[in-house]
């Protein structure tokens, strides 16, 4: 099964975008890697078994991509995240400041909370995604979750 690059764009696009930003931390580069992501896909010529082959396939990718991108001479020239907060828009003020804190944690702890919370992917799922133990997604979102409680703690008391 294979989409069209069209058809998968429009299907996916948002969704690698997300993961792209979550590794990434600003929409240029994110852009980049859906871009490099969606390049890869059209000269890939293999078949994918389903939808949610796919899926995983093109996060993976745009997680890897967005990954280079980070270690490239360009990342000393981005823009800031407080720069592109400014662009977006939240339902809640509970919202903001949960990106902020999402988006505040290392790179290893936002990609498995990223993945986990807001794509749904189980942990076996995000092991095989990242090509990691099944272990070190456990721990990496423990550790992840304890730190966005320490800090959404930290934001509440402060409002005290």
């Amino acid at each position: 099964m294979k989409l069209s690059a069209e058809d998968a764009f429009r299907q996916y696009g948002d969704r690698v975008f997300s993961a792209a930003f979550s590794v990434a931390g600003n929409p240029e580069d994110a852009d980049d890697a859906v871009q490099n992501t969606f390049l890869k896909y059209c000269a890939y010529d293999k078949e994918f078994a389903d939808q949610e082959h796919l899926r995983a396939w093109l996060l993976r990718v745009a997680i890897n991509e967005a990954k280079d991108q980070r270690r490239s001479f360009w990342q000393k020239h981005r823009v800031s995240l407080e720069d592109y907060m400014e662009t977006l828009t939240f339902r809640e003020p509970e919202d903001k400041s949960l990106f902020e804190a999402v988006m505040a944690l290392p790179v290893k702890y936002r990609v498995v909370v990223h993945l986990f919370y807001y794509e749904d992917y189980s942990i076996a799922q995000i092991a095989q995604i990242l090509h990691t133990r099944e272990g070190t997604v456990k721990s990496q979102l423990s550790r992840g979750r304890q730190l966005l409680k320490n800090r959404l703690l930290e934001e509440w008391n402060d409002d005290e």
